[in-house]
């Protein structure tokens, strides 16, 4: 049988590591583990629905003209659930309010981003572009979708494309 023998020394370093770290408990555990480690960014995005299954898509000011459209986007912010970050996210972008139905997709392997993709379905607003980001926001139907929309998105738009349904969430009222 071969196979790899710590030295003494390094077990025993490894022991009392780990009791260190044991006894630091709570807070002071996750502050050494967020030092330790990788920091990364969480981007958000939606398929949004409106009650005629048409996807809400957006002409962003800041994209390469291949890809000006896509789906509404953002970054958490800390202390943030991902499903607020998405409705926020919207809001601020569109003035428009969203209720997140389902998580559809999560994406990782960028150097310092992860990436997670919602359904969710629009609750109504009045259209108020923040002019800063966005030039358009616009309803499409699933076989008229701009041509500028990034690639990964118009695959997972076709993937999803067969299981889109009007979500309908029931009892929102408070339970007795």
């Amino acid at each position: 049988m071969s196979g790899f023998r710590e030295h003494p020394s390094t077990n025993l370093m490894h022991t009392l590591l780990s009791k260190l770290f044991l006894s630091l408990r709570g807070w002071l555990q996750w502050r050494l583990l967020w030092f330790m480690h990788n920091k990364f960014i969480i981007g958000v995005a939606g398929v949004i629905l409106d009650d005629q299954r048409r996807i809400l898509l957006l002409r962003h000011r800041y994209r390469p003209p291949e890809m000006m459209w896509g789906l509404p986007s953002g970054y958490a912010n800390s202390g943030e659930t991902l499903e607020e970050t998405l409705a926020r996210e919207v809001y601020e972008e569109t003035g428009y309010q969203v209720e997140v139905a389902s998580l559809l997709q999560i994406k990782s392997g960028f150097q310092l981003r992860l990436e997670a993709y919602f359904l969710a379905n629009w609750r109504g607003g009045e259209l108020n572009l923040d002019m800063d980001e966005v030039v358009d926001a616009q309803f499409f139907e699933l076989d008229q979708l701009p041509r500028e929309l990034p690639r990964s998105q118009l695959i997972l738009l076709q993937e999803v494309s067969n299981h889109i349904r009007p979500v309908v969430i029931c009892c929102s009222g408070k339970n007795s």
